[in-house]
This record gives structure tokens, sequence and C-alpha cells, in this order.
């Protein structure tokens, strides 16, 4: 009989403008935006939950959630010091399980089935790594105890924040038939409104339908929404993950059209790209190019190289064509990316570059 896993899923509060809120005692109790000032164009990376009470939130244009809530005050973010303090966070994790999975600088998957304080109760683990947080960095984290990936972190939503919960098997069926769709590992926006529109609104609908039906209406990840909706995830806790991609985006102080004008800003990205892949000692063969319009509206656009990329000039030569696929030049555009991926070396190999080179990049 397989041994019952025991998956706690920690995320912290509101980490960014936590910290910035421990460090400044005159930003607490009040509206906090970490990111780009409202009269320079710039964009939430997330904010206090005293700003969210104003609706602002992740990703929005600042001078949008400056006209939510006047009296919020923006921060420029510490990337530095968010890092230092993941990996103050990291630490305690590993005191309690090496099956640990960062999924960015806030959040990991902590596997903790077999543990070192040999603690059977998940619940208490979850309990003990969370006041550990607190008492070494001041600052709250949520936690999602389950017996799968898929329940761990969706338990880490419901309470925050300092939140704590518990979905044990008994209780799964129950609790993923009132799930909302939207809540599904996989389902954005978009897949959202279309399962709405054909009824699915919750667990409970997408139970009734075969897996073929959905692989019919969503392809592959339809099987995988039909294993969700019965409490299936046998994704493993993976302790190192190889970094998938490299890019570099900015933000236009003011949007521009011509294409000389954005070509020139996409070979000083393209040159950031090859710096940062040259500590890395990779190559890539895929060049993906990000194009935001002046209306928000963006688009991403891939493309192949037969040979392996690995300067600048590299990477621009796969870009114009990229740029013909879009509409910057005819609209106006506000920002601009460059993401290579698709590295030449075998993924074990690129996993340890990676964790060599760039250990703190997640």
């Amino acid at each position: 009989m397989n041994q019952i896993r025991k998956i706690i899923h920690i995320d912290m509060d509101a980490f960014y403008a936590a910290v910035e809120q421990r460090d400044d005692p005159a930003l607490r109790g009040r509206p906090v935006c970490v990111g780009g000032r409202p009269d320079a164009r710039g964009v939430v990376a997330t904010c206090s939950y005293e700003a969210r009470r104003f609706g602002i939130h992740s990703a929005m244009p600042s001078r949008q959630a400056a006209q939510r809530c006047p009296e919020a005050v923006f921060v420029p973010p510490r990337f530095a010091v968010y890092k230092e303090i993941s990996n103050q966070i990291r630490e305690i994790f590993h005191e309690y399980t090496d099956l640990v999975e960062p999924l960015s600088l806030d959040e990991a998957f902590l596997d903790v089935t077999v543990n070192k304080p040999s603690i059977p109760s998940a619940t208490r683990l979850a309990v003990e790594i969370k006041e550990r947080i607190r008492t070494r960095t001041g600052l709250t984290a949520s936690a999602g105890v389950s017996f799968n990936k898929f329940l761990a972190k969706i338990a880490s939503e419901i309470h925050k924040p300092d939140g704590l919960t518990i979905i044990p098997p008994a209780k799964a069926a129950e609790f993923i038939d009132r799930l909302p769709v939207g809540k599904f590992f996989g389902v954005g926006r978009v897949t959202e409104a279309r399962m709405q529109a054909l009824g699915i609104h919750t667990g409970a609908d997408l139970k009734r339908l075969e897996p073929s039906r959905l692989v019919q209406l969503f392809g592959k990840a339809g099987a995988l929404y039909y294993e969700f909706a019965h409490g299936r995830d046998e994704r493993p806790v993976v302790p190192h993950r190889p970094r998938k991609s490299l890019g570099k985006e900015t933000t236009l102080a003011t949007d521009i059209q011509r294409r000389d004008e954005i070509l020139t800003v996409l070979a000083g990205l393209a040159a950031q790209v090859a710096t940062a892949l040259e500590k890395t000692g990779l190559t890539g063969r895929t060049v993906t190019l990000k194009v935001k319009y002046a209306d928000f509206q963006q688009v991403t656009r891939s493309g192949s190289a037969g040979s392996p990329l690995r300067t600048a000039e590299d990477i621009m030569a796969v870009i114009p064509g990229l740029l013909d696929r879009t509409e910057a030049g005819s609209r106006k555009v506000r920002l601009l990316g460059i993401t290579l991926s698709g590295w030449s070396l075998p993924e074990e190999e690129a996993l340890r570059v990676w964790q060599r080179r760039l250990p703190f990049m997640d």
C-alpha cells in the first residue's frame, strides 16, 4: 500500500511589501506598493494588504494604483534584500526536509512525508515552520497542508495572511466539488471564461465530464483538469529545477513607434541577455520577443535558430523576423522584452551549471 504523501506549500504574505514595512516603521499600516513610480510609467510588483483593499494588485500600472488609492506609498524594489531573506527562509525549510521545491523567492513546496525531526504530523511541522519564519525574519507566511501539490497550494491561499489550512484525504472530494474552476492549476482567465460559457463552474462540474471530452475541449490540459477534479496529482516535489529561460524586459519611459527605435531598445536587451548567458556557459536556440502595446495588449513571438545562440548579435539576427510578426511599428509600444530558452546542454548538465553559476535565480 502506497504511503500517503504529506505536502506543505508555504507562501509568504505580500512578501516584498512586508519586507519594506518591516524595515521602515513609518510604512506599517499604510498602503504600500512596491514597484515603479506612478509618474514614470511604473508597474506594481506587489502591494501590502492595506493597498489591496483598494483593488490594487500585482502587474497593475502604478498610475492606476495611485488613482485608486491616492494615499498609497510607492517604494522601489530591493531585490538583493528580498533574495537574502528568501535564502534565510529556505534554510529553515531545509531544517525539516531536503525535498524543497522553490517556485519563486516567496513560495515553495516541501515534501515532509519523511522529515528530519521525525515528526509525523505535517500540520505541526507547518506551524513550526511558520513560527521559525516569524522569529527569524519578522515576517508572516501562510501554509497549506495536503497530500498533493495541487491541494496544498490552493490551501495556502484560503486564509491569508498568516493562515494555515489543512485538506486531508477525507475532506478532499467535498472541497474540490465546491472549488471554482478558476482556482484549478493551469486555468487562466481565458480558459475560465470558456469553461463558464460551457456551464463548467466548479470541480463538481468538471467531474461530470469524461476525460476524452475534456481533452476534446481543452487539449492535453483537459486530462490534467480531470485528474485534479478527482483529487489526483502525482507530481513529485522536485528539489532543484533547471532554469528554463533567461530574459530581460523594459518598460519604456515614453511610447515608441519607429522601427529603428524599437530595434535599438531590443539590441540593448539582447546585450543584457548575452551578458547573463556568458556567466552560465550555456547557449540557447529559441528566442521569444515580448511586445506590449500602448493600450496594454501584449503579444509574444518565438523563433528558433539552426545553431546555438551565444552573443547579442546571434540573438538580434532572429529578432527582426519576430518583430515582423507583430504590429510594432504600426502601433505604439510601451514595453519590450527578449527571452532565450532551449538550452543546448543536456538537462542534468544545465541544472548543474545553473546551480553553480546562478544559485539565487529561480
